[in-house]
C-alpha cells in the first residue's frame, strides 16, 4: 500500500495538467447540474459556496484564471446552452414614485389610496361590503354636556337613519349617553372644556366627511319642535343655498334681523338692518350672512370653510361675517330657511365651563375672549388679503417690466 500511494502521488506530480482539467470539468458539471435542477436563472452563480481548500486550489494552479472568472465562464455555459438571459428589470419597476399621490404617500400605487374616510361604523365580523345596509348621507354634530341630554335626545330624534349623529362632549361625560337607544349608535368625541369649533378643526377635516353632502354644525341649545331635516334638505337643495341655517324664532332671545324667521316664505338671502350697518345690500349683516349657533354647510363650502379655522381661535367669533368668501355669489348662496325654524334657548353652557379669574364669573372670562379672538380673526383676514394683493401687484409689475424690456429689445 506504501508502494502504491508513492506511485500515484508520483503520478499527479507528472501529470498536473490532466488533474486541472478533471477539477474544472467537475465544477462545471455540478454547476451545469445546479441550475439545470432548479431552473432558477435569475440565482447568480457567484453566490453558490464551494469548500475553500478547492477555490484555494483552482487559484494556485490554474493558468491565470481567478475564480471569478472560472465562475462566470461557467455562468455563460450554462446560459448559452439553454439560451437564457438574466433578468433585467427596469429601475421605474423595481421603485414607485408617483408624485401626484397626496403628500407623504408618493411611493404607494395610487390604486390602493384611500385619500377619504367617513364615520360609518363598521362590524369586527362578517364582509366588509355588507357592513353598512344603508350610508348616511348627512352628518349632524352636536357639542353637547350630559346636561342638556332631554333637548339633545329630542333632537336627535328628529334626525332619520340618513344622518349620522356625532356628540361631541365638553364634560367629559359620555357613557351616561347610554340611556339613549340612540346613542348606542352614534359616534362620541370627548375633550374637556372644549369648544364646537375646536371640535370641528380637529376631526371634521373635509377628507373625512367628504362622503356627506351636508354637515350640520349646532350647538346643545336649539328647540326643533318645528324642524324637519329632510324637508329642511328639500328647501336648501331648491334655493341653491350652500351655507344655511333654519329661521330664528323672533321671539325667543337675541339675534341679527338676517337670521329672524319670516313666516311668509320658504327661505330669505337679504334683509335690511339699522342704518349704517350694511354699506352694501349684499354684504353682512344685510346679506350672505348667517350665524354660527346652527350652521348647515354643503360638502364644497365646508372644505373652504374648514381651511379658514384658526387652529388657536376656538370660539368662532368673526366666521359668519367671513363666510361669504367660500361661495360665490355669496349673496345668492347663503340663506336662512325660514319653513323650518328653530327657537335658540340661550343656555349659557360654555360660559360656565370656564374659570374664576380676579373674583369675575367663569362665563365673564369666556364672553371676554370671545370678542377678543372676534378682532383677531379680522385682523388675520385683513392681513393675509393685504398680503396676498400686495404679492400679486408685485408679481405683475415684474411681468410688466420684463414685458417692456422685450419689447425695446425687440
Amino acid at each position: 500500500m506504501a508502494k502504491f500511494g508513492a506511485v500515484g502521488r508520483s503520478a499527479i506530480l507528472r501529470n498536473p495538467n490532466e488533474t486541472m482539467r478533471l477539477i474544472i470539468t467537475i465544477i462545471v458539471g455540478v454547476v451545469f447540474g445546479f441550475f439545470v435542477g432548479i431552473s432558477f436563472p435569475s440565482i447568480s452563480i457567484t453566490k453558490l459556496h464551494f469548500p475553500s481548500s478547492i477555490i484555494s486550489y483552482i487559484e494556485e494552479k490554474n493558468s491565470g484564471l481567478s475564480t471569478q472568472a472560472l465562475l462566470n465562464h461557467a455562468w455563460a455555459t450554462v446560459t448559452n446552452q439553454k439560451n437564457i438571459d438574466p433578468p433585467q428589470l427596469p429601475f421605474d419597476e423595481r421603485k414607485i414614485y408617483v408624485p401626484t399621490n397626496p403628500r407623504g404617500a408618493e411611493s404607494l400605487p395610487p390604486d390602493i389610496i384611500a385619500s377619504e374616510s367617513d364615520f360609518y361604523l363598521r362590524r369586527l365580523w362578517g364582509s366588509p361590503s355588507e357592513d353598512l345596509p344603508i350610508k348616511p348621507r348627512y352628518l349632524v354634530t352636536f357639542t353637547v354636556g350630559y346636561e342638556q341630554r332631554k333637548n339633545i335626545d329630542a333632537a336627535v330624534k328628529k334626525f332619520s337613519e340618513e344622518f349620522t349623529i356625532l356628540l361631541f362632549h365638553y364634560d367629559g361625560r359620555t357613557t351616561e349617553w347610554d340611556e339613549f337607544e340612540w346613542s348606542k349608535r352614534a359616534i362620541h368625541v370627548s375633550s374637556r372644556k372644549q369648544t364646537k369649533w375646536w371640535f370641528a378643526k380637529r376631526f371634521l377635516h373635509p377628507d373625512i366627511v367628504a362622503p356627506y353632502d351636508y354637515i350640520f354644525i349646532w350647538d346643545e341649545d336649539l328647540g326643533v319642535e318645528h324642524f324637519n331635516p329632510i324637508e329642511y334638505i328639500r328647501l336648501v337643495r331648491k334655493h341653491g343655498l350652500e351655507i344655511s341655517q333654519p329661521g330664528l324664532d323672533p321671539n325667543k332671545g337675541l339675534t341679527w334681523q338676517m337670521t329672524k324667521r319670516r313666516g311668509d316664505r320658504e327661505v330669505h338671502k337679504e334683509t335690511t338692518e339699522k342704518a349704517g350697518w350694511c354699506s352694501d345690500p349684499h354684504m353682512p349683516p344685510c346679506a350672505a350672512f348667517v350665524e354660527i349657533m346652527a350652521t348647515v354647510f354643503s360638502r364644497d363650502a365646508w372644505r373652504c370653510v374648514w381651511h379658514m379655522i384658526q387652529n388657536d381661535l376656538v370660539h368662532g367669533w368673526g366666521l359668519d361675517f367671513a363666510l361669504r368668501k367660500c361661495v360665490e355669489p355669496a349673496h345668492e348662496k347663503i340663506g336662512v330657511v325660514d319653513a323650518q325654524w328653530i327657537v335658540h334657548q340661550v343656555v349659557p353652557s360654555l360660559g360656565n365651563q370656564g374659570e374664576i379669574v380676579e373674583g369675575k364669573a367663569p362665563w365673564e372670562g369666556v364672553r371676554k375672549r370671545c370678542r377678543k379672538e372676534w378682532g383677531m380673526f379680522q385682523n388675520r383676514m385683513t392681513e393675509a388679503e393685504k398680503n396676498y394683493f400686495e404679492q400679486k401687484r408685485h408679481e405683475n409689475s415684474n411681468t410688466d417690466s420684463i414685458a417692456a424690456a422685450n419689447s425695446t429689445f425687440n
